[in-house]
């Protein structure tokens, strides 16, 4: 029988010296370089300055100056108007001191009009040091609280609600003082705890008034209180996140990273059959 591989009748079959040749293997392909890419075809990513792809960027939203001036207005507006009814309500009208009790031996209201600061700070002052001080120093928190609200971050959810809560306060007590000349007040609480505790600051002040009334106080002072509250809370969980730190980026190019390519080595040529 006939081998299939030998050639077929009429046809000169491939001589020995021929065969290396034929059988020898083609030289190896050269992949070209790849072109770098523009700008415009970069990922951002891999471009040096470009932002960051959303997933990778911080969570939360920045806190906007509307926020701050909704909560800032309300607080403001819902001191403003229970004052006006504290003086519609509460003001003496045949001599008498006017008051509600809502809570026995504990808590109601009584109207009374405070010069001074808090805890009667510059009460006994005359009206051209007191007034000028207070202005300046509602003004000077003012301005303080608004350029620290711009500069906060998406994570510092306290000082979002504590700074305009804070702000309103300010304004409603500055009104009164703009208006007035004095702040209106007149939530009024009493407690065992309070008496005792002005029998120890007695010990250390001469001349202390001890009562077991906390001093009268407003809306505003609420919301000043609150928002200073949150300001401390957030102290310690702004250092809290602090101390998270983000590995930072290796430096970025304008090229896609190509991995390098093996040598290919040659085949061995085949020896021919003998």
């Amino acid at each position: 029988m006939t081998d299939p591989q030998d050639s077929t009748p009429g046809q000169p079959g491939p001589s020995a010296d021929a065969a290396p040749e034929a059988l020898a293997p083609a030289e190896p392909r050269a992949f070209p370089e790849p072109a770098p890419l523009s700008a415009d075809q970069a990922p951002p990513t891999l471009m040096t300055g470009a932002a960051p792809s959303p997933s990778l960027a911080p969570s939360g939203l920045r806190p906007t100056f509307r926020f701050f001036g909704i909560v800032a207005a309300v607080s403001l507006i819902l001191d403003v108007s229970s004052k006006a009814w504290a003086e519609i309500r509460l003001y003496p009208r045949s001599g008498a001191q006017e008051s509600i009790e809502l809570i026995k031996d504990h808590l109601g209201f009584t109207l009374a009009y405070n010069p001074g600061g808090a805890w009667g700070l510059f009460q006994h002052h005359s009206e051209y040091i007191r007034r000028p001080f207070f202005l300046l120093v509602s003004l000077l928190a003012i301005a303080f609280i608004i350029n620290l609200y711009g500069r906060l971050l998406p994570q510092q959810r306290a000082l979002k609600w504590g700074l305009p809560l804070v702000l309103g306060g300010a304004l409603g007590n500055l009104s009164d003082r703009i208006v007035r000349s004095n702040v209106i007040d007149f939530i009024d609480y009493q407690a065992k705890w309070i008496e005792q505790m002005n029998r120890l600051v007695a010990k250390l002040v001469p001349g202390w008034t001890i009562t077991d009334h906390w001093p009268t106080f407003n809306v505003a002072d609420i919301a000043i209180c609150v928002g200073v509250g949150l300001m401390a809370v957030d102290m310690f969980t702004s250092r809290r996140g602090a101390s998270v730190s983000i590995p930072p980026r290796p430096p970025a190019t304008g090229h896609l990273p190509v991995a390098p390519v093996a040598p290919v080595s040659a085949p061995e040529p085949l020896k021919p059959d003998a």
